[in-house]
């Protein structure tokens, strides 16, 4: 658009100068060779015009008869790229098709197209050509070699570190992704791997400037760079608690501050403080921890933050975490253990019993079942209690990549993942067994009718001389309904003495404190049984 307005306002600069002239006349007299050459401006000023254009036409055609050779040479090439990159293109959405003989034939046309050096990708294709081909050791050859090029180093890295991978040797994986997490710590495969690697060898130092520059190159968030940073710290602090406390305890208020709700981090922090005696920082880290999220072990040591501290004190100290987060299963524990310790009975049940209510849980029934042998001694009490607590789900504890601890980690033991442990209820129940009445004892029983007799049943009779009762259940399993009545005296005589008796049913197992059956009982009972069809 631009050059035609140039080109329209160069047609009207000539046009305007030609007019000009036009409307002064003039003349041009030139002298050559003794001769006088005289003509009118105008005619002047068209020759010279003239004169130009016939120089820049003259010097066009010698200039591209010159440089015709280059010219025709040069559409060549160009056409024959062309078809290079189409093969290139061809053949790099047939390996990501998994079509690796079409993926080879069209390497060797790029190639014979395109020099490789020219074209990294090439080489690239070369190497995916390979594996889809199976020849692994091809495509390593590959890769190895793009690491002498430095635009093609880390995609060789890369390829190297899956065929690490793929063939199990963990240590070249991670030598390779340390290296291309040096020249590029954005490339979020090779971070992790490293990260895993340093975590795994107890680095926390260098994992920590890895995690730094992964937030410098906005690969991972603010929040999740904190997060990791916490987990880190939290672990370096683990680490150096007992050789050198003063570096522990800067770590681990480091790792409280970016994450105050961090449970191992808080416990970590107050501990180190309570070491040092400054219980009451130490007592507000908890406190704030334990607001945002109750947890046992803060309960466990903020209780016993003071090693002095008579049981009554232990206990207010319980009742104080409960005022600031009521309604909690946790807090009803932690109270309900300080007050067992103070032999404060009734409160201990108390709060067992709510914690109960409001999160049944295998360790609220453990712990009333020590209550109660503490109070009443009653083996029997404690025994249910202790069945109950077998069927009620498992407590919480930290889970990672199926394995339960009872302590946090900052990696999982089988995979190596950072933060991999989480505070929830081991999943280890395909569901949870049906429990009797006795854990609702104050409930209503709601009362079953029995269903109408119908007036005229359409059962067919198996043994015509069978008793009313078998009648009644046989009408019953055609209604839908099977509630089987007992057997009574009455039935029993009802039987013919040539009948057959049905087959003993199997003896269930004796739940455990069963005491049985009395041998009075069992005496009276009917030697003969039905069985429903």
């Amino acid at each position: 658009m631009i050059r035609i307005l140039l080109f329209l306002v160069v047609v009207f600069a000539l046009g305007l100068g030609f007019a000009w002239l036009a409307d002064r006349p003039g003349e041009m007299v030139v002298t050559f060779s003794g001769y006088q050459y005289q003509v009118s401006l105008m005619v002047a000023a068209v020759a010279v015009v003239a004169v130009v254009a016939a120089v820049m036409i003259a010097w066009w055609l010698l200039k591209a008869l010159w440089n015709s050779p280059y010219t025709i040479s040069r559409y060549f090439r160009v056409r024959r790229r062309d078809r290079g990159y189409q093969a290139l293109s061809t053949g790099m959405i047939a390996a990501g098709a998994g079509d690796g003989a079409l993926a080879r034939k069209k390497t060797k046309e790029a190639a014979k197209l395109i020099r490789s050096d020219q074209e990294p990708l090439i080489q690239l294709l070369e190497a995916q050509a390979s594996l889809l081909e199976g020849d692994h050791e091809g495509a390593r050859e590959k890769f190895e070699t793009m690491l002498d090029d430095p635009e093609m180093r880390l995609l060789g890295l890369r390829g190297l570190y899956l065929e690490a991978e793929r063939l199990g040797d963990r240590n070249a994986a991670r030598h390779y992704a340390g290296r291309a997490a040096a020249m590029a710590p954005q490339l979020a495969w090779a971070a992790e791997s490293t990260l895993e690697d340093l975590t795994g060898r107890g680095d926390w130092d260098g994992a920590l400037r890895l995690v730094e520059a992964q937030k410098s190159t906005r690969q991972i968030e603010r929040d999740a760079a904190n997060r990791r940073r916490a987990v880190l710290l939290t672990a370096k602090a683990q680490a150096l608690i007992d050789s050198d406390p003063n570096a522990a305890k800067t770590a681990a208020l480091e790792a409280n501050r970016l994450r105050p709700d961090f449970a191992p981090a808080a416990v970590n922090a107050a501990k180190l403080l309570f070491r040092q005696n400054d219980v009451r920082k130490g007592a507000k880290i908890l406190e704030a921890a334990w607001k945002a999220e109750p947890h046992p072990e803060i309960a466990e040591l903020y209780t016993h933050a003071r090693p002095g501290d008579a049981v009554l004190d232990r206990l207010n100290r319980a009742k104080k975490l409960q005022e600031m987060k009521k309604n909690h299963a946790e807090s009803s524990l932690a109270v309900a253990r300080a007050a067992l310790d103070a032999q404060d009975f009734s409160t201990a049940r108390k709060e067992a019993e709510a914690a109960i209510r409001m999160d049944r849980r295998e360790g609220a029934y453990l712990l009333l079942a020590d209550i109660e042998e503490a109070e009443t001694g009653d083996q029997g009490k404690v025994r249910q209690l202790l069945s109950k607590a077998v069927r009620a789900p498992r407590d919480p504890a930290w889970v990672a990549d199926g394995v339960v601890s009872e302590r946090w980690a900052p990696v999982s033991p089988i995979t190596g993942k950072l933060d991999a442990f989480e505070w929830r209820a081991p999943m280890e129940r395909l569901g949870q067994l049906i429990d009797s009445d006795e854990d609702a004892p104050d409930a209503a029983v709601p009362a079953i009718a029995a269903p109408t007799k119908p007036e005229k049943e359409n059962v067919i009779e198996l043994n015509p001389t069978g008793s009313a009762e078998r009648s009644t259940a046989v009408a019953a399993s055609e209604t839908g309904e099977y509630d089987v009545a007992p057997v009574t005296a009455t039935a029993s005589a009802a039987v013919p003495p040539d009948g057959d008796a049905a087959e003993p049913a199997e003896e269930m197992a004796r739940l455990p404190d069963d005491p049985g059956v009395d041998p009075d009982d069992e005496e009276q009972k009917s030697p003969r049984k039905f069985r429903l069809f």
